[in-house]
């Protein structure tokens, strides 16, 4: 038998992942530390049982069956194992009823748990993520009989009474464009409100809720018409018959996730308040899920950094490990340090959503969140598919073979810089946020990340690249179409800004426990660059596109 490659293996997600342990040190009291340990180490062992499932077996699809053998429409969806563990894992160690706790720290704790169940689950953190903000949605409205109804199913602790809720909002009408909905809601002869429509794209169709946006019969156009709606989706055992599901979606990538497209036939609804501004009661939802979908982009980029770097120590070239090769060594490193610097903002949107949930934010920290929720999530959702990439490149020929399992990670990185908004969409959504004190929110926050720092190269980077934004912002501010064109630029420089301070602090705290690697993150994390501005000739534009 000649040679035969080693292949890569998963060190413990939690035991071996110095950044969380770094993290928590800094922002967790003591008690809460330890109360938390036996859930990631759970969690942890969890992920590496699966990773080793996942490359020693044929992967498969979740299978729509529509009709029974003796035709009766029955809808029923067989899913892979990691979704049917998904229930007793989310329950049993709080994946999602820990974010609810009466505690400032609950969010974070609850993304610690995520990070680490994310891969693993194959995804079965999108519907989590749906029930998250659909949580936070019903709190929000103040419906008392759907939060007395639907939330302790949420946020059950036992796997027999955990409900998962969908988000149905895109139609065929396209995604962000929400006032052209098409889904009418029509009230019976019993005043009961029965939805009729399509949905499009439903990723938690096997779940027993979901919210809708639709339009109320009668209601005018546009987006302020439509009204959000809370509907059930089981008939004990049995789908109930207003829902159809028309197929499976046939994704580039999250195979084991049953994306569907539905159609309601009368479907049973309830408002979940005015019959109007149903996007508006949207809005509490969208940080929940834009963060998820941010740790989740970070969880999949310490995956694949944490293989190629197990890889490199064990693929010899040339007489030596990968490890030891100069030009490979330093990618290794600097897909290090910009991980480092996504990880460091993903995880402050966590604490400051918790903050601000609780009441116990700082003045300025309310728009801070609304800024920093899109910049988070569009930022890490794009590198997570360029760290992804680079990964897969460390393996060479290896990286592109299926029934290794990396493939798998490039494709379903895709996903992030869609789900929740693509990147242009919430380039736009920050302009937004620093139309209402967004700037001077992270100024404020910068400033105060960078106290204790002695890196005073990097001080000084992240200072001119912040005055450089704020020029361009007074600048172009009269000008929305040139505002409009830069945002994407103007998006990226912000969140290094903000993820280079919080390497600083990170850093900061790490000297006092004598680490130095958070040091060695910011230099390289600044030295890559924070000036993504910049604003192309609009007859550039023009011509190229011409």
């Amino acid at each position: 038998m000649g040679f035969l490659q080693d292949a890569p293996q998963l060190p413990h997600p939690y035991r071996s992942d110095r950044l969380l342990h770094g993290l928590l040190g800094r922002a967790l009291p003591a008690e809460r530390r330890a109360a938390l340990e036996a859930d990631l180490l759970a969690l942890g062992d969890y992920a590496q049982m699966a990773w080793a499932r996942a490359t020693s077996s044929s992967r498969r699809k979740p299978v729509l069956t529509q009709w029974d053998a003796w035709g009766r429409r029955v809808d029923r969806i067989e899913l892979t194992t990691a979704w049917q563990e998904g229930p007793q894992l989310t329950t049993g160690h709080g994946v999602l009823a820990a974010g609810h706790a009466d505690d400032p720290h609950a969010r974070l704790e609850q993304f610690a748990r995520v990070y680490l169940y994310h891969v693993a689950s194959e995804f079965y953190t999108c519907p989590l993520a749906m029930t998250d903000g659909a949580a936070t949605a019903l709190k929000a409205s103040g419906n008392r009989a759907l939060i007395e109804r639907a939330l302790p199913h949420y946020l059950s602790r036992d796997a027999a009474g955990f409900w998962l809720s969908g988000q149905w909002m895109t139609e065929n009408t396209g995604g962000s464009d929400v006032g052209r909905t098409e889904t009418v809601a029509k009230q019976d002869a019993q005043g009961q409100w029965r939805l009729y429509g399509r949905k499009w794209f439903s990723s938690a169709v096997v779940g027993e809720a979901a919210l809708a946006l639709a339009r109320p019969e009668g209601a005018g156009a546009g987006t302020a018409a439509l009204a959000l709606f809370y509907v059930e989706t089981m008939d004990g055992a049995q789908r109930k018959p207003e829902l159809r599901i028309d197929r499976l979606k046939d994704k580039l990538g999250t195979h084991e996730l049953p994306t569907a497209e539905i159609h309601l036939e009368g479907l049973p609804a309830w408002p979940l308040g005015e019959l109007a501004h149903g996007v508006r009661q949207v809005a509490p939802m969208l940080n929940v899920t834009r963060t998820w979908n941010a740790i989740c982009a970070i969880a999949s980029m310490a995956r694949a950094i944490a293989l190629a770097h197990d890889y490199a120590t064990r693929r010899q070239a040339f007489g030596r490990p990968l490890i030891e090769q100069p030009l490979h060594a330093r990618t290794l490193a600097d897909m290090q340090a910009e991980f480092e610097g996504a990880f460091a903002l993903a995880f402050e949107v966590t604490a400051l959503l918790g903050r601000v949930e609780h009441g116990t934010a700082a003045p300025h920290e309310a728009a801070l969140l609304r800024l920093l929720t899109p910049l988070a999530k569009l930022w890490t959702g794009k590198l997570a598919v360029k760290l992804c990439s680079e990964a897969l490149e460390c393996f060479g020929g290896a990286g592109y073979i299926e029934d290794t399992g990396l493939p798998q990670l490039l494709r379903d990185a895709q996903v992030y810089a869609i789900w929740e908004g693509t990147t242009n969409v919430l380039a736009l959504d920050n302009l937004r946020a620093l139309a209402s004190d967004g700037y001077a929110s992270l100024r404020t926050a910068t400033a105060e990340w960078l106290v204790g720092n002695d890196d005073l190269h990097a001080a000084s980077a992240i200072g001119h690249t912040l005055d450089a934004a704020g020029r361009w912002l007074e600048q172009h501010g009269g000008r929305r179409e040139v505002l409009e064109a830069g945002a994407r630029g103007l998006a990226f420089t912000l969140a290094r800004c903000a993820a280079a301070s919080l390497l600083a602090r990170q850093a900061a705290w790490a000297a006092t426990q004598g680490d130095a690697r958070p040091a060695a993150a910011l230099r390289r994390f600044v030295g890559h660059g924070l000036d993504r501005l910049g604003l192309p000739e609009d007859g550039d534009t023009a011509l190229l596109l011409g």
